[in-house]
């Protein structure tokens, strides 16, 4: 049996999978923690990395491995190849002025990059280091993503030995940094000067089944931003839209067209198989469940009970889950606002409802903004820890106008990143089935997002 590993260096943990590189299936596992916050210095996913891996039993028997790991995360590298400062996370959102300038800066900006410039992207973190911390920017001679630092660390590189010209990255990591664009697969200069006042060694782009290098008999995948890994971990194909609920919420779907939404609403991502990936994402998710469960002192289990008891529509009570501003609409400075109270519908099984209905409206919306990008939605696939409640399905599927279909719980980003070792060992993408465990009866109630869409 060959043995391949895939990573997946989230913002809370990082997490790695050993599969049969012939079937997909599980072999053995692991997982660390990584803290909180919206900054981090990048050790402490290395650190995280070194664990997970001993977790899972080492990799003395595995042929190939991939990274995936989460989008837009500015980690800045000096000539010496030590890490400048910590890095600025995709949920920091003080970069939202910056986001404003490059924007105005560069009026074609869209059509260069596929996406408008928002705070969650590495570009605007450049331009925020360049105006907030000019000794640090002007120190500035390599910028990386998680996971390309992941990948280039264990390689071998590193202080130690700062080969800068040996980062690499894929297609859709790349799309994400607002100064890529994925049509001509070329990174756009400019738009990197213009945020860090500089140009500066960016990873070298590789296509879904290039290896870096290998070190022994370990062979090292492309690696690829943590939806594009999802996406091939779930072997998503046209027709299908992913809607992931983790700490962020995300809404995208594989096509062979790229887009470019003047709106900014969608940006023009990269795919891991070679195409694209239009995508929404939201700052409110999983957590806007956890804010609600909590605040009614129930778990989760209990906080679906309790939604399930409630109407469709919640008599009227609204959450708009705004709790740490929001990307989509850009909102970076909005908070959470609820709607409708009145003595009838201010009830723990109306909140409850509302709670898990906002944060469905939310994606919905994203999916509306896909649609009207040419995405042919034919059935939605429902991810992420949130989606394993059963009121969370059952809702989505009142919510959604498309089938509904939640994937048995699995790390979908590792395992898209272990496709990637699969791929790269065999020379084809593998075919590993995708097992199913909930299909909600489609029961659209349009009261739900008329209620929503009128606030």
């Amino acid at each position: 049996m060959t043995l391949v590993a895939g990573v997946d260096s989230s913002t809370q943990s990082c997490k790695i999978v050993i599969v049969d590189a012939a079937t997909g299936a599980m072999v053995r596992s692991g997982r660390a923690t990584h803290p909180h916050g919206t900054e981090v210095d990048p050790e402490a996913w290395w650190d995280a990395l070194q664990l997970a891996i001993a977790d899972a039993g080492g990799l003395d028997d595995v042929s190939a491995i991939s990274v995936g790991g989460q989008q837009h995360g500015m980690v800045v590298l000096d000539e010496g190849g030590r890490v400048i400062r910590p890095a600025l996370l995709w949920n920091d959102t003080r970069s939202a002025p910056a986001a404003a300038a490059l924007a105005r800066e560069i009026p074609d900006i869209v059509q260069r990059t596929g996406s408008v410039p928002v705070a969650s992207f590495t570009s605007t973190k450049l331009r925020w280091l360049r105006d907030t911390e000019p000794e640090n920017a002007a120190k500035v001679a390599a910028v990386a993503l998680p996971h390309d630092w992941l990948t280039w660390r264990l390689r071998g590189f590193g202080s130690q030995d700062p080969q800068l010209d040996e980062l690499t990255t894929d297609r859709s990591d790349a799309s994400g940094t607002g100064y890529f664009n994925s049509e001509t697969d070329e990174y756009d200069r400019e738009v990197l000067i213009a945020a860090l006042g500089h140009d500066a060694i960016l990873p070298t782009v590789l296509g879904p089944s290039d290896s870096p290098g290998a070190i022994g008999s370990l062979t090292f995948g492309p690696g690829a931003g943590d939806n594009a890994g999802a996406a091939l971990g779930l072997g998503a194909v046209d027709g299908d839209v992913v809607v992931s609920i983790g700490t962020s919420g995300t809404v995208f779907a594989v096509t062979s067209t790229p887009g470019a939404d003047l709106s900014g609403t969608v940006a023009g991502f990269a795919d891991a198989s070679g195409l694209f990936l239009p995508l929404v994402a939201t700052m409110n998710a999983a957590r806007v469940l956890d804010s609600t469960a909590a605040l009614l002192g129930v778990d989760y289990e209990t906080l679906g009970t309790l939604a399930l008891e409630a109407e469709p529509g919640a008599h009227g009570l609204v959450l708009q889950p705004y709790f740490e501003g929001e990307r989509t609409p850009n909102l970076p400075d909005a908070t959470a606002t609820l709607f409708g109270m009145t003595l009838a519908s201010t009830t723990r099984p109306n909140l409850a409802r509302a709670a898990i209905e906002g944060l469905l409206c939310g994606l919905a919306t994203g999916l509306d903004a896909l649609r009207s990008q040419g995405v042919d939605a034919q059935r939605i696939l429902l991810v992420g820890g949130a989606a394993q409640n059963t009121a969370v399905s059952a809702i989505a599927a009142q919510v959604f106008d498309v089938p509904v279909v939640v994937p048995t719980p699995g790390e979908y980003v590792a395992l898209g990143a272990a496709a990637q070792a699969a791929w790269v060992l065999a020379g084809e993408r593998p075919d590993w089935p995708l097992d199913v465990v909930a299909e909600p009866a489609v029961d659209y109630r349009p009261i739900i997002r008329e209620q929503y869409t009128a606030r």
